[in-house]
């Protein structure tokens, strides 16, 4: 006999009714001040920069025998060295590994070279190195401006696609809903010390991606009850529409975060903090569409019906005149 209530996504209620504008001024204070933490935590104490951004050297490690690299056994011999930050993670096949170190002040770059190189040889045994690859403080630079104009760049491309599919003001909503999210993902790498490399770029732009396909989710059944329920006050209004979109946003996000949690748990140090911060992303995403971008539409006022000639701007949750 089949179970019923399986599977357990069919416990989830079909119709809710939540008043989420209602918490829209708490939750506003709530995200200013975290906002305002993170960046705060940006420059005291300041992002742990990886060595793509404040600079180091790489060295390939080959295994001549084809055997797989004990990568765990290579980090743990590593670590105790008194060279600062290394990072060891795989070259594309079992057998070539990449190690990420840096020259600390005052030392030989031939010394530390030489020192890193035993200590991964006496881990995983007899292996041949690559010589070290420098990266110099003026690239490394280079790459940390680059990798934040990315993340700029994509902000300001949302904010024309959100202007040209909607209305100005739904853009200025997006957009404050992904500075949002970018800086709570500044604030957790600061407040976790990840490491903020070229991985942690590529996540952030992931988040970006992902909380914008939510908020065009909301914002466009906004659009449609817009024009179905012209007398309706603002407020109700922009409740219906997420209560609408809810459970498409829950599992979604939840099938996303229980993925993201088995590459966090599995993936080891290279894709912990990737994982970690992939994962606040979509929580905050969602979170922003609902109590970002929503409440900023309700202050701002949209027009109602197909047409502007007999639409009226409402503001503050008022209905508009038939």
């Amino acid at each position: 006999m089949a179970m019923r209530g399986w599977p357990l996504i069919k416990l989830l209620p079909q119709v809710t009714n939540f008043r989420f504008v209602r918490l829209a001024k708490f939750t506003a204070l709530i995200s200013v001040v975290l906002c305002v933490a993170s960046l705060v935590g940006v420059f005291t104490p300041g992002l742990n920069m990886g060595i793509d951004f404040r600079g180091g050297a790489t060295m390939e490690v080959i295994q001549p025998e084809g055997r797989k690299l004990d990568l765990e056994a290579i980090r743990e011999g590593v670590e105790g060295l008194d060279i600062g930050e290394v990072g060891v993670q795989e070259a594309g096949a079992p057998e070539l590994a990449m190690v990420r170190f840096q020259i600390p002040e005052g030392r030989q770059q031939a010394a530390v070279v030489t020192q890193i190189q035993e200590a991964v040889t006496a881990a995983a045994g007899p292996v041949r190195f690559s010589a070290p690859s420098i990266v110099g403080s003026k690239v490394s630079g280079e790459l940390f401006s680059k990798g934040l104009w990315a993340l700029a760049s994509a902000i300001g491309l949302m904010f024309l696609y959100i202007w040209f599919r909607f209305e100005p003001q739904f853009g200025f909503g997006a957009v404050a809903g992904l500075l949002h999210d970018v800086i709570l993902c500044f604030g957790l790498i600061v407040v976790m010390k990840l490491e903020f490399n070229l991985n942690m770029v590529a996540a952030i732009l992931t988040v970006i991606g992902y909380s914008m396909n939510d908020t065009v989710v909301v914002f466009d059944r906004l659009r449609e009850n817009l024009r179905k329920y012209k007398s309706k006050p603002l407020k109700e209004v922009i409740d219906l529409s997420i209560n609408e979109t809810l459970s498409r946003t829950i599992i979604t996000g939840l099938t996303a975060v229980m993925v993201l949690a088995a590459l966090a748990f599995y993936g080891g140090p290279a894709l912990f903090g990737f994982s970690v911060i992939l994962m606040f992303g979509i929580v905050v995403g969602t979170y922003s569409s609902i109590y970002v971008g929503a409440p900023i539409i309700l202050l701002w006022g949209v027009k109602r019906g197909g047409s502007t000639d007999d639409a009226k701007p409402i503001k503050l949750g008022m209905a508009s005149r038939p």
